[in-house]
């Protein structure tokens, strides 16, 4: 990966861009980071992740909406950028039961405006967020990258499917070097506040009864944000090949005669979570006061990630315990908020 070109994050002031951003800067590279600010939620803390980033002057920042297609294509003709790291997304599972129009908008529209920008200008090698969602009715546990995806369960599952099929398309027509990373529920400080862990500190250090929904019956491969970073830098690295193997007799969903390369980056430790919820119990010394819920519409009872290709191809081997990681997420999350009151 040049040191000399700017590398752009889409999504900067998000959890996973955050991170990435700052491991960037702390590792030499100049950053370009992009991001609409949007209130899906609380947007004081999206400041206050660029607030941190801004703290160095090789890092850019610009207000733009990936719909914005002129934005979008100025930006790129402004900038030469070596690597792309797609993370601007409208995300959440739920939110798309009732706000359906936000997925396509940002994660079709938007991302056609990713993939025109790099394929006018020639970047390197894109590198975009997929998702564990797109695994949808599967069960044949854990989850491979060689496994059939077609039955997604929520729309937002299906827009990153079908960001899957976008970058091969460009990948196959011009050539674009494109990697798509399914994310397993990233966790730790500075993070969402839609997901669990956020939702579940809350609401117990409130005093407040935590949602447990399928009766507590869910599994899930929580993935601590510094692992999954130093798995897209090193995935970042190394612009897919052609695979030389590929058949189109039995074509194999994970690779491709194409440089295009999918691949799950998580813990390959489901956790149940009743044990999650144990573990922040404990770092919190507080007993949660729980409301047992049925499966909720678009969410699965498990995710499990098969990381094999993962690992021989990057020597990607994640470090971090639930009881570690959470212990992070909780200190980060009372120093936070003591700081804001």
């Amino acid at each position: 990966m040049s040191m000399k070109k700017p590398i752009l994050v889409t999504g900067a002031a998000g959890f996973i861009g955050y991170h990435l951003s700052m491991r960037l800067l702390n590792d030499g590279h100049t950053v370009v980071g992009l991001d609409n600010l949007n209130d899906y939620y609380d947007v004081d803390l999206k400041k206050e992740r660029l607030k941190r980033l801004r703290e160095s002057t090789r890092f850019q920042f610009h207000k733009l909406d990936l719909q914005d297609r002129s934005g979008v294509e100025a930006l790129f003709r402004d900038c030469s950028f070596g690597v792309v790291v797609n993370l601007a997304a409208q995300a959440g599972v739920r939110y798309s039961l009732t706000n359906p129009h936000a997925y396509i908008d940002s994660n079709l529209s938007g991302f056609t405006n990713i993939l025109e920008g790099c394929r006018h200008h020639g970047v390197a090698h894109l590198v975009f967020a997929s998702s564990s969602s797109v695994y949808g009715a599967n069960t044949n546990m854990p989850f491979s990258v060689h496994h059939n995806v077609d039955h997604p369960v929520s729309l937002y599952a299906a827009t990153k499917k079908a960001n899957e099929l976008m970058a091969h398309t460009y990948s196959h027509l011009y050539g674009l070097p494109c990697t798509g990373l399914r994310f397993f529920t990233v966790y730790g400080p500075w993070g969402r506040p839609d997901m669990a862990l956020f939702l579940f500190t809350r609401a117990i250090l409130e005093g407040a009864p935590i949602k447990v929904f399928n009766q507590g019956k869910m599994m899930r491969d929580f993935t601590y944000i510094d692992d999954i970073i130093e798995g897209v830098v090193r995935v970042m690295k190394k612009p897919p090949r052609p695979d030389a193997s590929w058949s189109g007799d039995a074509p194999d969903p994970g690779t491709s005669y194409t440089p295009y390369r999918i691949y799950n980056i998580g813990n390959n430790k489901p956790v149940e979570l009743m044990d999650f919820i144990a573990a922040i119990e404990s770092c919190l010394g507080i007993q949660a006061e729980k409301e047992m819920l049925p499966l909720q519409p678009g969410d699965v009872p498990a995710t499990y990630a098969d990381i094999e290709d993962l690992e021989r191809d990057f020597g990607f081997h994640p470090k971090t315990s639930i009881q570690e990681g959470i212990a992070r997420f909780v200190e980060w999350y009372r120093s936070y908020y003591a700081k804001s009151r």
